[in-house]
């Protein structure tokens, strides 16, 4: 059988077998009975998949968060790429791997190597002048530095790949220092709240292969979370200025910009303000690149992309 090609290059018309991660199974009703939703994984991005057929016998072949070997065929469904899946197990990597399996290949990692991403924060903390902020966020960075290697920025919004979480941490510190340096802004506070406004998603999400929510996650949010974590690195060094704690637990608790999007408090500082303007727009390039990398059609435009409510132009071509 044909090998399915990798996920931007799907069409309606592939068919064949292909190596991916599961990272999402439902079942759900139907009308003829129950059938599986999946999300499915390869390094170029996702694709939504439906098993219709032996529902029963093939639930129990897999799981969330493992890697799947998959016959099947793609399909347009409300002009959304789709896979509909004719047979699907867990790989078996000492049999697979003679057949092509590799787990990089299934795993969308950031377009920039982790040592890169890691030399640039380095170098930010060396940038950081202010010697409490500087052993604030030392402290953090050596005691997730295994997370901030690995970890995606979210579970499916935006940087939902191995690395996303560094990336877009320091891309908003790249910005948010350009800011600063127009509006008079705390050079020291926007680069930490760049690199800890997220802090608390190393422990709202669990990360392997595949992202999912922890308890902590769910019933706390990273939110929460954040400013918890940020407190005891600030209690293991010695007087830190309660002053300049609020400053940077309110960077945490105002970053997504208002109460309507999930935020405690509003931005009340000229920090504040570009953290959380900064966060949403690299979150919504984010969206718009990877919408528009892994969109198949050959149309000018984008199939309609629900989370920015709008198509998008793909560019001079």
């Amino acid at each position: 059988m044909s090998r399915l090609p990798l996920v931007r290059e799907l069409t309606a018309e592939s068919a064949g077998s292909g190596f991916f991660l599961c990272t999402r199974k439902e079942i759900r009703p139907g009308r003829r009975g129950d059938f599986i939703t999946l999300l499915l994984q390869d390094k170029s991005g996702h694709v939504p998949a439906k098993i219709f057929d032996n529902v029963e016998r093939l639930r129990g072949e897999f799981e969330v968060g493992d890697f799947v070997t998959v016959k099947a065929k793609g399909n347009s469904y409300n002009e959304q790429l789709e896979l509909i899946v004719e047979n699907i197990r867990r790989v078996h990597p000492d049999q697979d791997r003679a057949f092509g399996f590799q787990e990089e290949d299934c795993v969308p990692a950031a377009p920039r190597p982790v040592e890169e991403m890691w030399a640039e924060l380095q170098g930010l903390l060396g940038r950081i002048s202010d010697p409490s902020v500087k052993a604030l966020v030392e402290h953090i960075t050596r005691t997730y530095e295994a997370q901030l290697r690995t970890w995606p920025a979210a579970q499916i919004v935006h940087h939902a790949y191995r690395g996303g979480f560094l990336e877009h941490v320091l891309t908003m510190a790249r910005v948010a220092l350009s800011l600063a340096g127009e509006y008079g802004a705390d050079r020291d506070l926007v680069v930490a709240g760049a690199l800890v406004h997220d802090i608390g998603k190393l422990k709202e999400l669990d990360y392997g292969t595949a992202a999912s929510y922890s308890r902590e996650g769910r019933l706390v949010g990273h939110i929460t979370l954040g400013v918890l974590m940020v407190r005891d690195a600030a209690r293991e060094i010695p007087g830190f200025p309660p002053a300049l704690l609020a400053e940077i637990e309110h960077l945490i608790v105002s970053h997504h910009g208002s109460m309507d999007l999930g935020s405690p408090v509003e931005p009340m500082t000229v920090e504040a303000f570009i953290l959380a303007a900064v966060d949403e727009l690299d979150a919504t390039l984010n969206q718009v690149r990877q919408a528009i990398e892994e969109d198949s059609g050959d149309a000018e435009f984008t199939a309609y992309q629900r989370r920015l409510g709008r198509v998008l132009w793909k560019g001079r071509r």
